[in-house]
């Protein structure tokens, strides 16, 4: 019949969709933050709640408006309940003296070099750009997440994710994009490439005009994996050059740095950033024991004043005492949301910490990197209980003083691989024997990917070309063509 097709229907479907709850999401956030990071946002927040109080409770009588906070309800379009705070009891005002790291331990400040870091380089010249503040918030996380090369290897996708997570920051793709683009104009050149690829573009992008440029930005823009693969004659053959000519062009490819942050780093970089360990670690004979650094870190407890104040506007009942005793409450509420967060992050942290110990208790015991045993971030959640998006939060950024130096939690994971026998190792093994390789090679014959997996076989490890190369990248051992003296 005419007119059937534009007949709308409906469809009722139902969806399960989960949702953290406010509590959750402070705990999350409070998880990533490292130790100077987070004694900032305790600081904060005392001066934004002012039922917070820093330093001892003056009395260790339970609070007044333990009961009072149920008579509030009758004021609130929401009841209140905190059957979900896993049982809190009368310590919890006053929980956050820090037990293990306020013991009186100090803090310990580790002052590894007196030059300026690689970020600082990078922030001096992101304060010199004409940004919004939206867009300085979405740059200083973009620096934050590019890696000790100068690339950036996370997903603009899962930026923006973060972003809007953690950050309330609600920044779409291209919007993101069009920030890293002001930051790929840093120096040195390459810094926020995404692959390898973009890093080389970018540096050549940076040339003064001329045939061999234009030829350079062809060669890595359509024949990028002849480049890689060395197939000098079919690149020839497509520039439509003399292999001379040909040979000009790639040897100035050759001159281009793969890892921009790295060249940075050998003066100003990373490695020697100052750096205050979350974590201070020591051994007696076979014992280990750890703590958490928040030595440094407020005190806080339930201002008492204000519980009183509670109470007695409770016990009023005209329109402007139900108002304050709303307010009152709802900040008393946040107050205990956030000393709960900070004693559900100390809990989380020292029991992942634990797990890493217990996986890697040879390393803790003797501080030889060749002992650490394969982990992986799931290796740690089964054993703490914990979902693995937490324990990647515990670790990023997160640093162990041992007495054999002062190490990121990344470092503890590593990946496995199966010698001859089938026994597993860890790939610092690996990473070792590369080093060595390449450090005792003719410089001008310097070992090629296979010729580096067949070193590995005679040693009994049994490591394909590919693999090779990927843990050769790692460490930051250029290709053979680039060691070439």
């Amino acid at each position: 019949m005419p007119g059937l097709s534009n007949i709308q229907t409906q469809v009722q479907s139902q969806t399960q969709v989960q949702t953290l709850s406010p509590q959750q999401v402070l705990e999350a956030r409070l998880l990533e933050l490292n130790t100077l990071e987070l004694e900032e946002h305790v600081r904060t927040e005392l001066g934004d709640n002012p039922t917070l109080e820093s330093g001892p409770q003056e009395s260790p009588e339970q609070d007044t408006d333990d009961g009072a906070g149920d008579d509030a309800d009758q004021y609130e379009n929401e009841s209140y309940d905190d059957s979900n705070r896993d049982d809190w009891d009368d310590d919890d005002d006053d929980w956050y003296d820090r037990g293990q790291g306020g013991s009186g331990n100090p803090v310990a400040d580790i002052p590894l070099a007196d030059t300026r870091s690689f970020y600082d380089i990078l922030y001096e010249q992101l304060r010199e750009q004409d940004l919004t503040p939206r867009q300085m918030k979405i740059a200083l996380y973009i620096i934050g997440s590019i890696d000790n090369d100068g690339i950036l290897d996370k997903d603009l996708q899962a930026i923006s994710d973060d972003l809007a997570f953690y950050h309330d920051t609600d920044a779409s793709v291209d919007e993101i994009e069009q920030v890293l683009k002001v930051i790929q104009e840093f120096d040195p050149a390459g810094i926020g490439a995404r692959n390898l690829q973009e890093c080389l573009l970018i540096q050549i992008r940076r040339k003064p005009d001329s045939k061999c440029k234009e030829y350079q930005e062809r060669v890595i823009s359509t024949m990028f994996d002849e480049f890689t693969h060395k197939r000098w004659d079919k690149i020839a053959a497509r520039l439509e050059l003399s292999r001379e000519d040909t040979d000009a062009v790639i040897a100035e490819l050759i001159k281009l740095n793969p890892r921009p942050g790295s060249s940075l780093g050998e003066t100003v970089g990373h490695s020697r950033q100052h750096i205050v360990p979350d974590f201070l670690l020591d051994t007696y004979d076979d014992e280990i024991h750890f703590t958490l650094n928040n030595s440094n870190i407020p005190q806080l407890h339930i201002s008492r004043e204000y519980s009183d104040m509670l109470e007695n506007q409770i016990k009023g009942g005209n329109s402007s005492q139900r108002d304050a005793a709303i307010y009152i409450k709802s900040k008393l509420d946040k107050a205990r949301g956030f000393i709960q967060a900070l004693k559900q992050r100390e809990q989380t942290m020292t029991r992942t910490m634990q797990a890493i110990i217990d996986l890697q208790r040879p390393f803790f015991l003797e501080g030889d990197e060749t002992l650490l045993k394969p982990m992986i971030l799931k290796d740690v959640a089964e054993r703490t209980g914990y979902d693995i998006s937490t324990i990647s939060r515990v670790t990023s950024g997160k640093y162990v003083q041992t007495g054999f130096g002062t190490f990121p939690l990344k470092a503890f994971f590593t990946d496995g691989v199966k010698t001859q026998g089938g026994e597993e190792v860890s790939v610092k093994e690996i990473h070792r024997l590369l080093r060595e390789a390449t450090d005792a090679e003719d410089h001008d014959n310097p070992l090629t990917d296979e010729q580096l997996s067949d070193m590995l076989a005679e040693r009994g490890y049994k490591v394909a070309r590919r693999t090779v190369a990927k843990y050769r990248e790692q460490i930051g051992i250029p290709v053979a063509r680039m060691r070439k003296s």
